[in-house]
Formats: structure tokens, sequence, C-alpha cells
């Protein structure tokens, strides 16, 4: 593997640009009209365009899902995800109690949400509700924190991810995670009995800016309503931000009664205040409507997140997510304002049905139209962001569990280096839907976090984590992850126009462009490894690191 060796970071530093010429263009798709997507008769998927429906319900393709999805087609497979039930994480005793002045003890318990986000990630059943449970915390997150704390807030978007979005919302504001990280706990107004108190805008900013309706006004298709003038007309003011904190205040989490702990009691929703003067009962005004005086703190929440859900902004901005997250970057203005119409009305008069939006986007013609090669526009698709790269390489390898990296001391687990899974770097969250590429009008979110970095690990990441005697943690890894690195190492060894076809079939659709596959024909005779494991795996590494793979389409 020398001559790999030699080229390989002049090659991830070339990789990037690669990327951006193979994003999605320029060209507009045919117009089509608005409104409720219509059922359709169920058809057999092909073998690509099921591989192509695994990348956008799932972590990856695996020949398992990708074989269910053809027999079962995909609005079958989504109902029948739908009826699953939860795969949630268990904190244990040693992550819920730990001495946090112990190194050991509290990089173990650290490791915790990690690992279970990413055994979720590989092998969890309910494939659909984890990506999409993945989509709804990259645009409503809490940053690294008690660890108990992490795994509760992520178990609570994974059992609200089928629910209703203001049921959502509820219950990202009662979770003592981000009551704690977003400052919402003991948010108080001034009294006689608190003179001191002011109410915290933290929370009350964000569940408008980010969690429901953004800074200006849309259109159902995400176009922006302007004034006369040209300029964006803004969707609330710093007074509506002033009226929403005090609407927020009294509420109050739990304290764990555990000697050792002396930390918050994340299992516990946050209740209101039993003193009424902790929270504002005043009447209020929040973007011209009224709340009226005399509510409790539940009620006014309540109250709160009915005016959200009224206003014309959050069908559009929550659909634009999930489309990016699920499908696309840039979906046409059709296909978000079909998806925002069922976002209002699911057909039965119920808005924020997240399971008849997610269906909705993923049977969405726009979202079906590249299961025939070439179909799609040019404008369609997304960057791979890092842990969908990983978690896919990994599925197809039929991995079922995280790797771990060792300085022999302690141990921790491996992820891409540009988005930590369960940390991201503030509430902005890895990226935002409106990043573009640059010089560029078109959305692409995802290509703000693959760089040179991100690219030089996807040339060699599992061959140190997997083979590399060097890392402590590397024969562990080969026990317990179930990667299965056997397979590609026999066909390496013994047929490799068999190898290309499994690397092809297991991440291309069975459809590996023929540069790529000549390319990799090439290095196959050239090349020489310690093992055939090291030559399959530093082969099917090099393969998904290139642009061909980089870009779903």
């Amino acid at each position: 593997m020398n001559g790999l060796c030699n080229w390989r970071w002049p090659l991830a530093g070339a990789l990037l640009p690669l990327l951006l010429a193979c994003s999605p263009g320029s060209q507009t798709p045919p117009a089509e009209s608005a409104g409720q997507v219509k059922p359709q008769a169920e058809l057999r998927m092909n073998f690509y365009a099921a591989s192509r429906a695994a990348e956008q319900v799932s972590f990856g393709a695996n020949p398992a899902l990708v074989a269910e999805l053809q027999r079962k087609g995909l609005a079958s497979w989504i109902d029948e995800q739908f009826a699953l039930p939860p795969s949630t994480a268990v904190s244990p005793t040693w992550v819920r109690y730990y001495d946090d002045k112990n190194e050991l003890a509290s990089n173990r318990a650290g490791n915790f949400p990690s690992d279970q986000f990413w055994r979720r990630a590989l092998s969890a059943p309910d494939q659909l509700r984890q990506r999409v449970t993945w989509a709804l915390f990259q645009f409503i997150p809490v940053a690294q924190g008690q660890p108990n704390g992490q795994v509760q807030y992520y178990n609570m978007l994974i059992n609200n991810a089928f629910g209703t979005y203001p049921q959502l919302l509820h219950e990202v504001t009662v979770q003592p995670m981000m009551g704690w990280y977003l400052n919402n706990e003991t948010n108080r107004p001034p009294s006689p009995q608190c003179l001191g108190c002011t109410p915290n805008e933290n929370y009350a900013r964000e569940l408008m800016q980010l969690f429901s309706i953004g800074v200006v006004q849309l259109n159902s298709d995400g176009s922006v309503i302007r004034d006369a003038n040209g300029k964006p007309r803004e969707t609330y003011t710093q007074k509506d931000v002033e009226a929403l904190a005090r609407a927020l205040t009294g509420w109050r989490g739990a304290w764990d009664n555990d000697p050792l702990s002396k930390m918050a009691n994340f299992d516990q929703r946050m209740t209101p205040e039993a003193e009424a003067f902790l929270h504002d009962s005043k009447a209020k005004v929040v973007m011209g409507m009224p709340l009226v005086a005399g509510m409790g703190a539940a009620a006014e929440l309540d109250a709160v997140i009915a005016l959200l859900m009224q206003h014309p902004n959050v069908a559009p901005f929550v659909s634009l997510r999930l489309i990016q997250h699920l499908v696309t970057s840039n979906p046409s203005p059709a296909y978000l304002s079909r998806i925002s119409t069922v976002f209002r009305n699911n057909g039965s008069g119920v808005a924020g049905d997240l399971r008849a939006v997610v269906k909705a986007i993923l049977l969405d013609p726009e979202a079906r139209a590249g299961d025939v090669p070439g179909q799609q526009t040019r404008q369609s698709g997304k960057f791979r962001e890092p842990v969908q790269w990983m978690s896919a390489l990994m599925r197809g390898l039929a991995c079922t569990a995280p790797l771990y990296s060792s300085d022999g001391k302690s141990q921790w687990v491996v992820g891409p280096p540009g988005q930590p899974p369960n940390a991201p770097p503030s509430v902005f969250s890895f990226y935002q839907a409106t990043d573009r590429v640059p010089g560029s009008n078109l959305l692409a979110p995802e290509q703000k976090i693959v760089g040179t970095m991100e690219l030089n690990s996807r040339l060699g990441m599992l061959n140190w984590h997997l083979l590399d005697s060097n890392n402590p943690a590397s024969a562990s890894n080969r026990s317990n992850s179930g990667c299965d690195l056997s397979t590609p190492a026999q066909l390496l060894r013994t047929d490799p126009t068999a190898f290309l076809d499994m690397v092809s079939q297991r991440w291309f659709r069975g459809a590996m462009p023929p540069t790529l596959r000549s390319k990799m024909a090439t290095l196959m005779q050239s090349e020489t490894w310690n093992s055939n494991e090291e030559g399959a795996l530093t082969m099917i590494q090099f393969a998904l690191a290139s642009p061909y793979y980089g870009v779903m389409r």
C-alpha cells in the first residue's frame, strides 16, 4: 500500500473541490402543482431504487435492508417502521452516578451516549425512527453535558419522532437537559419575593429562531416575504422575545437524591414551580397574538405552543429541515410547498403530524425521481455528512457496535472528526439549513463540515481502528464490533472482479462509475498490502472517499 500512502494527503486535499463540483447544480426542475402527495400503488423496487431508498431511510444500506425494501415496497416498509417500538437507551448506574473527580469514571460515563448512538445507528431495527431522530436533533440540539442528561434528551426525541410537532415542542421545553442548557430551568420574573430576578430570554429566542419559525417570514415554498423595499420581513421583534421569556417562567427541574452525584435528575420532566409568584401570569402579546392574564406555567406553555403552531412559518421551516436531512439539501419550491401542506393538515385536520410529513417527504415524486438513474435534476441530492458516511461504511461491513480508540489507559468512542454525534458545537448545531455552497445560492449545509481533515480521515480511519497493532483498542474492536472483514478479504484474494462487484453492490447501488472501477482495478494490481484484510479495507475506503460516493443523489 505504499503507493496509496505516498499520495493520500494531496488526494484528500483535492477531493473537496471535486465534491463541490459534484454538488447539486442550478438547473430548475419542471414546475409541479402544490398539494398533498397522493397515495400511489405500491410498486416493487429494483435493486438500485431500493438501495437509494435505504440511504434516505436509514443510517446506511446493507444487503438485508435492500432486500426488505425490494420485497415490501417503500410505503409498506415505512408503515411497518412506524409500528415498531422505539429503541432507546437505559443509563446504567455507572452513568447516572459517578465521581466526577475520578477521570476514568468520568470518561467511561462520558462515552456512553456516543456508544449508544452508534449501536442504534448500526443495528437498531427502527432505522427510520433513528434517522428522523438524528434529523430532529440536528436542529433542536443540546451540546455535550452530563451523560445521563444527554441520554434522556435523545430518548425524548426518539420517543416523539413519530408524534406531532406541538407535542415534540412541549417535551423539548420541559426536558431538563434543555432546561439547563438554554437556561429555562428556574427562569423567574421579578417579584417582591424575588427582587433580583429577570426573565431569561435564551430559550424563548431559540424556541422561535431555531426550533419553530425562524427570523424572517416565509411563503409555503420557503421563499422569503419582503416589504416594498425588498427587505425581508422579520418574524418577531425583541419585544416578542421578552414577552415569550415571561410566558415561559416558572419551571423547575428535579434533583437527584444520590449523595455521590449531587446532580440534576434528568429522568423526570421539569414541573411548574409550587409558588405562584415564580411564574409571570400577567397578560402578554407575542407576535401580535394575546396571551391572557391568569394562566399558570403549564397552561401558558400550551398557549405558547399553540401560538407557534398557528404561525404560517412553522410548516415550511420544519419541512425544509426534514427534507434536507432525509432527501435533498436544495428542494424545489414545489416540493417544499407540498410538504408544507401536509404539515399543516395531514388529511384529517391534524397539524404537525410527523408520520404524515416524513412519509410524504420520502414518497414525493421529487424524492423518488432518482430511483431511475439519470432522472433526477442537477440540483437534487446532498453531501454525505460525516456521521452518515461513517455509519454507511460500517453498516456495509455488517458492523453492529461502535469502534473504540485508546491511549492505553482510557478508551473513547470513534467518530468522524468534524461531527461527534452527541456534541454539536453550539445551539446552532453543526451547520444551519440556510448554509450555501460558497459563491452560489444553492443550499448545501452539510458541505460546511466536509473539509480536508474529514476527507483525510475517510481514506484510512478504519485501518487504524481495526487492523493496526499500534492501536491498543484494535484487537478489541475486531472482536466486539461485529465488522466482517473476512468476506471482502477473501474476495480480494480469490476474485478481484467479484470484490469490485461487492463494493459496487453494497455502496454504489450496483452502479459503480466505470472510471472509479477502472482506477480501483489498476490500484489492486499494482499495490501490495500486509494482509488481504488491509487491502480490502483500504480499497473500500478509497472508493468511498471519492466524489462519486461523497454526494448522495
